[in-house]
């Protein structure tokens, strides 16, 4: 069994193989050869994996951001923050963060987020004058606020894997995201003063005026999302096709940026993501029955209760061992596997299983810029043809600055579960 489950998996990965390839085939092998079950147990926990409702909103989610970064709604957004951001040096720095914010309660991808506001925000940041490292830190690293606001993909299926109240996790995760936004904010505005930019301009309010109109209809989804879940209107999923149909109204009839052509293709496009996404789930799920089923998180939790540790080093434990998996696992396959085996071991420790997921999230979203192999500093890499070697060195004092919110964000619960408790009870 062991393999099955650790040498096969491991091997396929380091050759290359695709996730949900590593993950089915040593799903398969042992189940085939190790245990006492039939060849159909595979194809039945395959499909079964994925008959959950709450899995409805990945699709919708995923058209729902395509359809407003196609059109000009991220522009929109940018004029937005840019223009009632006021005289700040850094102006530009944290218009890229706060668009960030924004486009994420849109899109819901932390590389369609970077590759989207990075088009629109590199050319400025250049104009402006921060170093080439700075800007591409920047903007690599900015998408890890899209993984806390909703409607976070990863957060979602936290919550399926962990059985736990997507809303709850959508509130949760809001607190924290603004923590990372901050702290990114002040570590612009340090570079801004400490560079000589000068990039603040004059506040106009005419400009700013013009620009809260341009907007209103851009923020219509993120209204929707948000407003419906917290408000009790809408579950999660109804929230996200409410959100396709008024981004397609919107991009459509209100805006004018896309024809009923592009709708239509953009909806193919959808399904080829959600299909990537679905297969991976599939894989993932069957995995983690397999493990679950031959009782290893059981047995990984009387192991680590033996140890004794307290719940401050084992937070701790948790946090690098997913820092680590995040640098080599997609955020969605990393959660899918490795929640099965922790959730047993945080809840005998007393940690809160809403808050876990906020820690596991933020975590996740690090690993994805995080040197040597964070999926997003490619992204920025093959969009905006910038050096590895450049990026990387922009990224490593905003990494600190965000493993700092992680650390407040690990040992500090109430910031994650005030605002679930206060909407929800």
């Amino acid at each position: 069994m062991t393999f099955a489950l650790l040498i096969l998996p491991t091997g396929l990965l380091a050759l290359g193989f695709p996730v949900f390839v590593v993950l089915l085939a040593a799903a398969a092998v042992a189940i085939l050869l190790f245990m006492d079950l039939p060849a159909a147990a595979l194809h039945q926990s395959l499909f079964g994996v994925i008959d959950a409702f709450a899995l409805l909103a990945i699709p919708f989610f995923i058209y729902a951001g395509e359809l407003m970064g196609r059109g000009s709604v991220a522009r929109r957004i940018v004029d937005l923050v840019q223009e009632t951001t006021g005289p700040v040096r850094g102006k530009v720095g944290l218009t890229t963060v706060g668009t960030n914010a924004i486009f994420g309660a849109i899109s819901g991808s932390a590389p369609a987020t970077v590759a989207t506001v990075g088009k629109l925000m590199l050319p400025s940041l250049r104009r402006a004058g921060y170093p080439e490292h700075v800007s591409a830190g920047l903007l690599a690293s900015a998408g890890t606020i899209d993984i806390l606001i909703p409607p976070s993909i990863p957060l979602l299926i936290y919550g399926v894997a962990a059985n736990e109240s997507v809303p709850r996790l959508y509130a949760a995760g809001l607190l924290p995201a603004l923590l990372v936004a901050g702290l990114t904010a002040l570590y612009v505005l340090w570079v801004a003063r400490r560079g000589a930019i000068s990039d603040g301009g004059s506040f106009d309010g005419r400009r700013a005026l013009a620009a809260i109109r341009g907007s209103v209809f851009a923020l219509l989804p993120p209204f929707i999302i948000l407003g419906g879940i917290y408000g009790g209107v809408f579950s999660p999923t109804e929230a996200a096709g409410v959100a396709c149909l008024a981004a397609a109204l919107v991009t459509r009839f209100v805006y004018r940026d896309l024809t009923a052509a592009d709708i239509f293709a953009i909806a193919r496009q959808t399904a080829f993501v959600t299909a990537q996404i679905m297969i991976i789930l599939a894989a993932a799920g069957v995995f983690a029955w397999v493990l679950t089923i031959n009782q290893i998180p059981q047995a990984l939790a009387d192991w680590l209760q033996a140890l004794n540790l307290s719940q401050w080093l084992l937070l701790a434990a948790v946090n690098i061992v997913f820092l680590l998996i995040g640098m080599v696992l997609d955020p969605i396959a990393a959660i899918l596997v490795v929640t099965p085996l922790v959730v047993p071991i945080m809840k005998a420790a007393g940690v809160d299983m809403v808050h876990f997921g906020v820690v596991v999230s933020l975590n996740l979203a690090l690993g994805l810029f995080h040197p040597p192999f964070g999926l997003n500093m490619f992204v920025v890499q093959s969009a905006f043809a910038i050096p590895l070697r450049t990026i990387i060195r922009g990224i490593w004092p905003i990494l600190g600055v965000q493993l700092m919110a992680l650390v407040i964000v690990t040992y500090a619960p109430e910031l994650s579960l005030w605002l679930p408790r206060a909407i929800f009870g």
